[in-house]
């Protein structure tokens, strides 16, 4: 499931359980092709939310983020790890998996 998140609802959507938070820009070519990778994820398969960085800038700025595509992982609302870079939805699962706990 993808949901967009904004400064309005993020705090909101991201309070409770494992919540994997991708940091990115339109104008960014990397994180064009990440969003392929998510297109056949199946409704059940992970909880992702995307933040365009130009839009919410303020969280971007929360988050320390200065590259794009940036992940970050939630647990009850608190940052577990941050990475960046493409990732395939292989190497995305694999790395939720050690934190699955």
């Amino acid at each position: 499931m993808i949901i967009e998140l904004n400064e309005s609802n993020y705090y909101i959507e991201t309070a409770r359980g494992l919540k994997l938070v991708e940091f990115y820009t339109t104008w960014c070519m990397y994180c064009k092709r990440q969003r392929l990778e998510f297109e056949d994820l199946d409704e059940s398969d992970i909880w992702i939310g995307i933040v365009d960085a130009d839009e919410s800038p303020n969280l971007a700025k929360q988050f320390r983020i200065e590259g794009y595509p940036t992940f970050v992982l939630l647990k009850d609302g608190i940052q577990v790890v941050k990475f960046s870079g493409f990732h395939t939805k292989q190497q995305l699962f694999s790395k939720l998996m050690n934190y699955m706990k």
